[in-house]
């Protein structure tokens, strides 16, 4: 059955579902589906993968955000690869190790992460 577009508000308000590998990975025509609905999430493929990037005034802005998106990461037991370089600029990668490439949890984590508060430079 085909995965179902839905928009930001529609997965910011649900929860990753734990997978242990299961869960088929999302085709490449359900991602392309999907992205607009995370604007500034780029897809990466090998393995299939969003991530974003943001410039922030400083480093103690930078360990903030992090901090935040690391909490709601935390809270829906769905870890994304953080990374702060330069001091000052965030990149996130999101996508569901145990399949090796995108599922709903990544686009649901990305929306959630697009929540957050994010004063740039």
């Amino acid at each position: 059955m085909p995965h179902e577009t839905q928009t930001a508000q529609q997965l910011s308000q649900k929860r990753c579902l734990p997978c242990e590998g299961g869960v088929p990975k999302l085709t490449t025509s359900e991602i392309n589906a999907q992205l607009p609905e995370v604007p500034g999430w780029d897809h990466l493929a090998g393995p299939d993968r969003l991530q974003k990037k943001w410039t922030f005034k400083n480093f103690q802005a930078a360990m903030t955000f992090v901090n935040r998106a690391g909490q709601i990461a935390e809270d829906d037991n769905h870890h994304p690869d953080l990374h702060i370089t330069s001091y000052k600029h965030v990149m996130i990668e999101i996508y569901t190790h145990a399949i090796n490439g995108l599922s709903e949890n990544d686009f649901i984590l990305a929306a959630k992460i697009d929540q957050l508060d994010t004063p740039t430079s």
